[in-house]
């Protein structure tokens, strides 16, 4: 029987097979199963996915589609959010940290890969959604003047684009974190939040969701929920914007500095609030020796569009792409 002599580490193997699954937004094979199971930090063969794909689909968690793949069935989504609940906690923490040690992408060269936030919208939506994502940038909310854009069936680094929708690709704030990580600084993920703008400048945040403490991505549940109000914050310098809050030692604020600076000549702009040693920023307290800093959520752009009810699907937030692929935003249309 397939059930039998079910370890507890294949059932952990069988969870993040589904995760996969289910966040491809098509059918999807072992081969590439497994390169998205590496980059979550798990190395399995294509065989050991063939055979943990039969017990889930022998359990009904999953369904094959002809030579396409398989995808997640109304079961396996179940399973996913109940199942081993304490384990998925902290699950966005280390993805995140996963991501910023994937990222390769030099400020200084421009070139290697860089962390994006991957969404789709329904095609007909493009024009009015680019028009607004191109306001939001230039206004100073987005962690990058550069963008990627991919019709259906183009790719948008491991993501294909299924029929009828557009793929944007926006900068992702681990950008920053990864190129801290590189100059080996150690930054700190304390959390992500909703922060409030008050003539055009950070003045405190007014919601927050610890990484460490949390099964969800935090950006989407504050998008659901309608905390943002971006469209405002950039049409009159007040709003609530998503930022995330980091810390690093104190002694590294002149590497952070260099590196800051070289992102901006990059066209990366997310840091967006440096404080100073142990004080608090934006009333945030900070940790003896230690330096607070606010960078800008890259998802921002993607919070507008739906602040105007333009249907939006987060498909990956740790998706990589080289940096050649982006452009500036006035060069889409």
């Amino acid at each position: 029987m397939l059930q039998a002599s079910i370890t507890e580490d294949a059932e952990r193997k069988i969870l993040e097979i589904l995760r996969v699954i289910y966040e491809s937004p098509q059918p999807i094979g072992s081969a590439t199963i497994a390169q998205k199971l590496v980059r979550n930090g798990l190395s399995l063969g294509e065989r050991s996915i063939r055979l943990y794909l039969q017990i889930a689909d022998y359990r009904n968690f999953t369904q094959l589609i002809g030579r396409e793949g398989r995808c997640i069935t109304p079961a396996g989504i179940e399973e996913l959010k109940a199942a081993r609940i304490t384990e998925q906690v902290g699950h966005i923490y280390h993805k995140l940290e996963l991501l910023s040690f994937l990222t390769t992408f030099d400020p200084k060269t421009k070139s290697g890969q860089i962390p994006v936030n991957t969404t789709l919208i329904h095609k007909e939506d493009y024009p009015k959604a680019i028009s607004l994502l191109k306001h939001i940038i230039k206004n100073g909310y987005g962690v990058s003047e550069l963008f990627a854009a991919a019709g259906e069936g183009e790719t948008l680094g491991s993501i294909t684009i299924q029929k009828g929708n557009v793929g944007l690709a926006t900068v992702c704030s681990v950008a920053a974190t990864g190129v801290l990580l590189k100059a080996g600084i150690p930054v700190d993920y304390q959390f992500s939040g909703v922060l409030e703008i008050a003539d055009y400048k950070p003045k405190r945040f007014i919601a927050i969701i610890d990484y460490k403490s949390t099964t969800l991505n935090p950006s989407e549940q504050f998008i659901r929920s309608r905390m943002t109000n971006v469209c405002e914050a950039a049409r009159t310098g007040n709003g609530r914007v998503l930022a995330l809050f980091r810390t690093f030692p104190a002694p590294a604020y002149s590497i952070v500095e260099e590196k800051n600076n070289l992102m901006k000549k990059a066209g990366l702009h997310g840091i967006f609030c440096l404080g100073k040693a142990s004080l608090p920023v934006c009333h945030v307290n900070v940790d003896l020796n230690r330096i607070g800093m606010i960078l800008l959520n890259g998802i921002n752009p993607i919070a507008a569009i739906a602040e105007t009810g333009i249907e939006i699907e987060n498909i990956d937030e740790n998706n990589l792409i080289d940096f050649s692929m982006l452009k500036p935003v006035d060069r889409w249309e």
